[in-house]
């Protein structure tokens, strides 16, 4: 669990990101689950846009992503959300969050 001020850090970090993934008609189906999970390991901060012709609601489908992923919501705006998670491995550790 982030508290507030690791949460703001990475919504800080998020904003100048680009989106690396888009969400189509399908929705979160198993094949997106998974390329989001390995863009999770790589980066730890992703950025995620939903195509309007998928009629997703942001909130729910940040929310659903996280939990499949197990990932922290970290921002979802118009039609972008931000996901976050902690790399498994050493060498892809890129973000230190600030303490407590």
């Amino acid at each position: 669990m982030l508290t507030g001020k690791q949460r703001a850090f990475l919504r800080k970090l998020g904003h100048d990101l680009q989106p690396v993934m888009q969400i189509g008609k399908e929705g979160l189906s198993g094949t997106v689950v998974s390329a989001i999970d390995e863009v999770l390991e790589k980066r730890e901060l992703v950025k995620i846009s939903i195509l309007e012709n998928a009629m997703l609601d942001t909130r729910e489908t940040c929310d659903t992503a996280a939990a499949k992923l197990g990932a922290e919501p970290i921002q979802s705006i118009g039609s972008k959300f931000v996901l976050y998670r902690r790399s498994g491995t050493e060498k892809n550790r890129k973000i230190e969050l600030p303490k407590r």
